[in-house]
């Protein structure tokens, strides 16, 4: 379609696969999961090429930039190309953390029940 050159936040973060899928993407705009400039967006905000988004999935707690508009999903390989992912050291090294915590199948010493 000719001068279609807005991209709403849900397809976007669909489509560079922070979520899996479109509705799940809505909903986690609808529950204020995803923030502009410290404030929460609705699904159907337009995306902009340098927009800073704070977005939490399951999993982890992103900061992207966008750098480029995708009108559909794409692979792994291609998504990763339209954003930075800007997301602050403490918050990986916390994913990292319960990520060697969960695969070894043992709790930290002295931390939660037995």
């Amino acid at each position: 379609m000719p001068g279609k050159e807005k991209l709403r936040i849900d397809k976007y973060l669909w489509n560079i696969r922070l979520f899996k899928t479109r509705s799940l993407s809505a909903a986690a705009c609808e529950a204020g999961k995803v923030k502009f400039a410290g404030s929460a967006v609705k699904a159907s905000r337009p995306v902009s090429i340098g927009d800073e988004y704070e977005v939490k999935t399951e999993v982890k707690r992103w900061r992207i930039v966008v750098t480029g508009l995708l009108e559909n999903r794409v692979k792994y390989e291609e998504a990763i190309r339209h954003y930075t992912d800007i997301t602050p050291a403490e918050e990986i090294q916390r994913l990292q953390y319960q990520a060697a915590s969960f695969h070894t199948g043992k709790r930290p010493s002295k931390i939660g029940r037995p």
